[in-house]
């Protein structure tokens, strides 16, 4: 996931995988044929993280609206406190519509269930995904900048409403609606790499004051 958030898929090989985790080339083959097959795994494993820890929150709310406007901010909120997952979803690139996509399987669900109760304007699902997958794509981006102002994750949830056709008022307020999510749990793959990521900078700030 590291490798992934700093180098990119592309640029990401076998060997900077086996260094990093300091295992033999041959205990790589054992577990995957190829550096795509792990790429691939780990993000359905991260996919599963997001859904499990976004979907209690989400499944409270009614209104599909909510529900994505909800599903949208708390992929954002992992963003803006950490920089390494905004960095992996970024790295991650244009999720492809048969694999692994990150929040967006299940959030094709609130999608479907608002163009059929009409509360968004009709279009073919896929379309409706798509905006959504640009907005995340676009929001982790803007996200990773310096002086990124407090309320962009707002901004986007209800630019994100208003291109699925709900009013400019109504996406206002649910985009600003309080969000009571308490804190944030993350489990597996997802809480061992932030962990760890924390970690390394607590102990490189500390040798720098020591220096």
């Amino acid at each position: 996931m590291k490798l992934i958030a700093t180098k990119g898929m592309g640029e990401t090989s076998i060997d900077d995988v086996i260094s990093t985790a300091e295992v033999s080339r041959g205990t790589f083959y054992k577990y995957y044929p190829s550096p795509e097959a792990l790429f691939h795994d780990l993000a359905v494993e991260i996919a599963n993280e997001l859904i499990s820890m976004a979907e209690p929150f989400v499944l409270s709310l009614e209104d599909p609206a909510e529900r994505v406007a909800c599903g949208f901010r708390i992929v954002a909120k992992l963003a803006i406190h950490h920089p390494l997952a905004a960095g992996f979803i970024v790295r991650l690139g244009w999720p492809d519509l048969r694999g692994p996509t990150l929040l967006l399987d299940f959030v094709r669900r609130d999608l479907a269930d608002g163009i059929r109760q009409k509360r968004f304007i009709s279009m073919p699902v896929d379309v409706a995904v798509n905006i959504v997958a640009g907005t995340v794509l676009g929001a982790a981006h803007g996200m990773l900048k310096p002086g990124c102002p407090r309320n962009f994750a707002e901004h986007s949830a209800a630019a994100i409403l208003r291109a699925l056709g709900v009013d400019a008022a109504s996406a206002h307020r649910i985009a600003n609606k309080p969000l009571k999510l308490g804190e944030l749990k993350f489990e597996g793959v997802l809480a061992r790499t932030l962990e760890r990521d924390a970690n390394e900078s607590d102990a490189h700030a500390l040798a720098t004051q020591q220096h």
